[in-house]
């Protein structure tokens, strides 16, 4: 039955060229995890509940309405008696990453779903990045989840795949060309194009290539810092040097909160 989950995420992902979104959905269940000066947080799948809670940040729009509606032939087959809404969400992520053409990702289980969206942290403040601030404002939200400067460079490089869309951040436009495709095209984007900043309709500060493509002021902060820009070099240059460093990021990401997960299902 799990051989047969994986085809299912793998057909809808290829019919419906839906992997970005389910990488951000499985980023934004895990990534409320702090313990710094806020504390909790877990990949609990507390966005089902859209009454309140994490079902109802403005970080997280468009992920009830459509990422759970993509997923939701899938959810009513196998959950919860053969797999948990939250181990469902990162599965489907890491199937999206390799089908993309990404590292291949190992997914451990036994996360539990939250019941009500009682479950959710209080807020997305200091918890999920904002995509108009800069360096400090990256190492403050992910340096309490246990990262440091060459995971942040790396799990900013998931930006390779998907786009903004107005309706939903308020910034608008994809960050490569083919999002799609998950490779290196980021971080070359960044070494190699010239944007210019605008403001979308909704007021939102972003910056834009001649060929559509974007970053945002969040994506430029990689250059600013030294430190930050080393990784960027070093991933425009070598791929599998960015699938190594992101694949460990990305599953110490995806486990924040979840002592004793098992490798097998």
């Amino acid at each position: 039955k799990f051989s047969a989950l994986q085809d299912d995420l793998e057909q809808l992902i290829e019919s419906r060229s839906c992997g970005p979104i389910l990488i951000r959905l499985s980023w934004h269940d895990a990534g409320v995890f702090s313990a710094g000066p806020l504390k909790g947080g877990c990949p609990n799948a507390a966005m089902r509940f859209t009454d309140g809670g994490e079902g109802a940040f403005d970080a997280n729009a468009g992920l009830p309405s459509l990422a759970l509606k993509l997923l939701e032939p899938i959810t009513l087959k196998y959950c919860p008696d053969f797999i948990s809404h939250a181990d469902l969400w990162t599965l489907a992520a890491n199937v999206a990453i390799r089908v993309m053409g990404g590292p291949v990702i190992p997914t451990r289980f036994g996360r539990q779903d939250a019941q009500s969206s009682k479950e959710s942290v209080e807020s997305q403040v200091g918890r999920l990045p904002d995509g108009d601030k800069g360096v400090s404002h990256l190492r403050e939200i992910f340096v309490p989840k246990g990262f440091d400067d060459k995971d942040i460079v790396a799990l900013s490089g998931a930006h390779t795949v998907g786009q903004c869309h107005l309706a939903f951040s308020g910034f608008e436009g994809q960050w490569t060309k083919n999002r799609n495709t998950f490779d290196n095209s980021y971080f070359k984007n960044l070494l190699t194009k010239k944007y210019t900043a605008e403001k979308t309709s909704k007021g939102c500060p972003q910056h834009r290539e001649a060929d559509g493509t974007i970053m945002l002021i969040s994506d430029l902060a990689l250059l600013e810092d030294p430190s930050f820009k080393t990784h960027v070099e070093r991933y425009a240059a070598d791929q599998d040097a960015f699938f190594n460093d992101f694949k460990s990021a990305w599953m110490r990401l995806q486990e924040l909160g979840c002592p004793n997960l098992r490798t097998e299902f």
